[in-house]
């Protein structure tokens, strides 16, 4: 039984210590952060501009679907209210969040990525081009030593197979 709890918890920690893990850890908690600024920023400036042609904040708009909607002599609402303004704030608040992460975040890191990976190719393609080069000198020096077992000298060329 403590053989199969220490692999539970062995394969526990392994999983807890994957990168993947890590980075989503951090990635939620920045996110938590990010929203807070993102809502107040729309809360405190967007609704209030948006909202500026009726009431001060988008939460405010809203249309009875079942009249009359209004508070009742006991305090509980009459009627079925549609909260349409709430939806546009969240949906402001979602297209914000995802403008600033894509234009701050994701557009600076592909082209960061895209650049790296140009850099990564020139060099390969410069080691590549340094080991074909290698590889003809060494061929030549290949046939001259054959050409010259051969008797051919120093210089000849006498039995080369690829024509230098």
């Amino acid at each position: 039984m403590s053989e199969k709890r220490e692999s539970v918890l062995a394969g526990f920690k392994a999983f807890l210590m994957r990168g993947n893990v890590v980075d989503l850890a951090v990635a939620v908690v920045i996110g938590a952060a990010f929203t807070n600024i993102v809502n107040s920023v729309v809360k405190g400036i967007i609704s209030p501009v948006v909202g500026a042609v009726g009431t001060k904040s988008l939460d405010g708009y809203k249309s009875c679907l079942k009249s009359p909607c209004a508070i009742g002599p006991d305090g509980q609402p009459t009627g079925v209210e549609i909260l349409w303004g709430s939806v546009l704030n969240a949906t402001l608040t979602f297209v914000i969040t995802a403008a600033v992460v894509y234009f701050l975040m994701v557009l600076p890191m592909a082209k960061y990525l895209a650049r790296q990976e140009e850099r990564r190719k020139a060099r390969e393609g410069a080691q590549e081009i340094v080991e074909i080069t290698e590889l003809e000198v060494l061929k030549e020096i290949r046939d001259t030593l054959v050409a010259q077992r051969a008797g051919g000298g120093v210089g000849g060329q006498a039995g080369s197979r690829d024509g230098f």
